[in-house]
């Protein structure tokens, strides 16, 4: 019986050997044929760009999140404002309703933001504000014939939510003020909005700003993404959270305490944020609450150094973009040059 065995198993091997030989050509690969696809990584570098605005076209001031608690004023300067550029404007049907915190339950903030991406006559889409309530129509929307007629969304704060989601759909947005923000610049909207009306009319933007001694200086090009901080952090997970590999993060935060910024910030790291990024720009880390240097034993500068300081990307800091008065606008999804040093910064968006 043992020699038996020790038969049938030479035979298997052989066999086994036989089908081997038998089947390596069928598996071979030429080497004319390429075996790495670049093809995603070009088209990520080139999002597509909704059409710049033209005098005389249309664009609609919805309300996707918070209620605007009869900021009635601040809308009719908002429409004022976009007039003077000769631009029409329509606005959301439901735009001054209130469920609440909201600006109408979340089946009217969809329509009306859902309107505004299905008609081909509207150009933009202005948020007017931001607060919270964005998150609770994203899986509400159908970009069906956003895609066929593409047209620029602009916002900030809370909106990060969709511009998350238009950047992974493949198209620009802008991160910029919002209707109600005009309550905010007094006298001088006009002034406070001219880089809006730039990236909407298509002048390339370009920044210098004031250096700081906490910059991490260096040079960096790529897509520029992101917003603000929570919303960054609320995304993880999902599919609305982006991919930062081979890009430059921007952040800006508003109303949290030091031990929430490290949290979200170790959050995005844990998700593997800043592993291949190219860089980070820190727009206004605004109305902090408690004592930073009592809570925390250090400014905000360094929580934020500490968190990268494994990875050797630029940092720049105090970019006035945020909740503050000076919101510069922002093309996110646009490539950019990042020239970050002690005593001045400038980021160039490529046009």
């Amino acid at each position: 019986m043992f020699f038996k065995k020790i038969i049938y198993l030479t035979l298997l091997i052989a066999l086994v050997n036989v089908g081997c030989k038998s089947t390596k050509p069928t598996i071979a690969i030429p080497v004319d044929i390429p075996v790495i696809i670049v093809e995603p990584i070009a088209i990520s570098q080139n999002l597509i760009r909704p059409p710049y605005l033209q005098q005389g076209d249309t664009v609609a001031i919805v309300s996707p999140a918070g209620n605007l608690n009869n900021k009635v004023a601040e809308i009719e300067q908002a429409v004022k404002l976009l007039n003077n550029w000769n631009l029409n404007v329509v606005l959301g049907e439901n735009i001054f309703n209130q469920n609440n915190e909201f600006a109408g339950t979340d089946e009217e903030r969809a329509a009306d933001f859902q309107k505004a991406l299905d008609n081909p006559n509207i150009k933009a889409i202005w948020c007017a504000r931001g607060g919270y309530g964005t998150v609770r129509i994203l899986d509400k929307l159908d970009y069906t014939k956003f895609t066929e007629h593409p047209k620029w969304v602009i916002g900030y704060s809370d909106i990060t939510a969709i511009h998350n989601q238009i950047h992974n759909l493949g198209y620009e947005s802008i991160h910029a003020i919002m209707g109600i923000s005009l309550d905010i610049y007094c006298e001088f909207p006009e002034e406070n909005a001219a880089p809006l009306k730039d990236a909407v009319f298509g002048k390339q933007l370009a920044y210098t700003i004031e250096g700081s001694v906490d910059n991490r200086p260096g040079i960096a090009t790529g897509q520029l993404i992101g917003g603000n901080l929570t919303l960054l952090h609320t995304m993880l997970g999902s599919k609305t959270s982006i991919d930062t590999s081979g890009k430059i993060l921007f952040i800006e935060e508003v109303g949290e305490q030091a031990y929430h910024i490290d949290r979200m910030l170790q959050s995005l790291k844990r998700a593997g944020y800043f592993e291949n990024c190219k860089g980070i720009v820190i727009g206004s880390i605004s109305k902090m609450r408690g004592d930073i240097i009592e809570d925390w034993g250090k400014p905000i500068e360094q929580l934020i150094l500490d968190v990268v300081k494994e990875y050797d990307f630029p940092v720049l800091f105090n970019f006035p973009a945020g909740h503050e008065k000076d919101n510069r606008a922002l093309i996110l999804g646009r490539t950019v040059e990042l020239t970050v040093g002690n005593n001045e910064s400038t980021l160039v968006f490529k046009n």
